[in-house]
């Protein structure tokens, strides 16, 4: 088999196509690397430069490569940004998978994995989030995953594909340095861009009904999750594959951002205090996996804790940083 990673040169694509390839699976990855950098990707792994929203060649690809399977990654994915670029959001996100999909029914490929997100759930009251809470999302990023579930469904069960949708927590850490976010969108990096310039790092609210008062989260080291899509396309690779799963990825333990801080202060050294600023609107108080569904179905659960994905992180964004 031969699979397709989509988005392959970012930050998750480039993991999960470095840990297919070294699992023995033969991998081509499609970015238009308006994010993704190719040194990410293994040598054997062919990348060809391009969107998701191009079907012609999106068709010469499968074609050329003789793809049987397809890890659909590629997205924009900036909350803030999809509040005020609704429309592209819609277009990328949506519109790029529905070229895809069509390509793939097209080319008779029966087995697709699509890269969802927690963000479907959206404020859910709920002590653990399993895959039957019911779905709300509070913002255009959040709806065009959630939509972009029901159309892979809906091919799916025209078409007679296989498919898996995997619902990210809150991702982190680096495999290896090289690997590591080079973005500041996510918790981590954007503590490290504070205490890197000098500054303190910033909580946004204090007074939620928490045990601290911030907001919990799940956080997945990316490793892990790179894990995860390997067994998620060994399912959909079995002779029996068939039908759809939609499954969390997260490690079903909550983390506080103050937490969270004080964790990144004894990794770098750096203790300064966090400045308390007023809430972000749309945050959730909690958001936690339940990650029974993953174990049972996929026979896989994360191995990798919080210290271990700030570490890994901390050592990626020092060798980004040139220290």
């Amino acid at each position: 088999m031969t699979w397709l990673i989509t988005g392959g040169a970012g930050y998750i694509g480039a993991h999960v196509a470095r840990a297919m390839a070294e699992s023995g699976e033969r991998v081509v990855a499609l970015d238009d690397l308006s994010a993704g950098v190719p040194a990410r990707l293994p040598a054997d792994v062919p990348l060809v430069r391009g969107s998701s929203l191009d079907g012609e060649l999106l068709k010469r690809v499968l074609a050329e490569h003789e793809v049987s399977g397809v890890v659909h990654l590629a997205a924009r994915k900036q909350v803030g940004e999809s509040v005020d670029r609704p429309t592209r959001y819609y277009q990328e996100n949506v519109g790029g998978l529905a070229t895809l999909l069509d390509a793939v029914a097209e080319a008779g490929i029966r087995r697709f994995l699509f890269s969802s997100s927690a963000a479907v759930y959206g404020n859910p009251e709920a002590d653990l989030i399993t895959e039957d809470t019911p779905c709300a999302p509070v913002n255009p990023y959040g709806e065009t995953k959630l939509a972009g579930e029901w159309l892979v469904r809906a091919a799916g069960r025209a078409h007679g594909i296989a498919t898996v949708c995997l619902r990210y927590f809150n991702v982190a850490g680096a495999a290896a340095p090289e690997l590591a976010d080079t973005g500041v969108f996510n918790v981590v990096p954007m503590v490290f861009d504070r205490l890197t310039r000098g500054e303190a790092p910033r909580i946004f609210g204090d007074d939620y009904p928490t045990p601290d008062g911030t907001c919990v989260r799940d956080y997945i080291h990316v490793a892990d999750l790179a894990e995860a899509h390997l067994a998620a396309t060994r399912r959909l690779s079995a002779g029996d594959a068939a039908g759809d799963l939609t499954v969390n990825i997260g490690r079903g333990e909550g983390v506080s951002v103050r937490e969270l801080v004080t964790l990144i202060g004894e990794v770098t050294g750096d203790r300064r205090p966090a400045v308390v600023e007023p809430r972000r609107p749309g945050d959730a108080p909690r958001a936690v996996a339940s990650a029974e569904r993953a174990a049972a179905e996929l026979g896989w659960t994360a191995r990798r804790g919080v210290r271990e994905m700030v570490e890994s992180a901390w050592r990626g964004w020092r060798l980004h940083q040139g220290r």
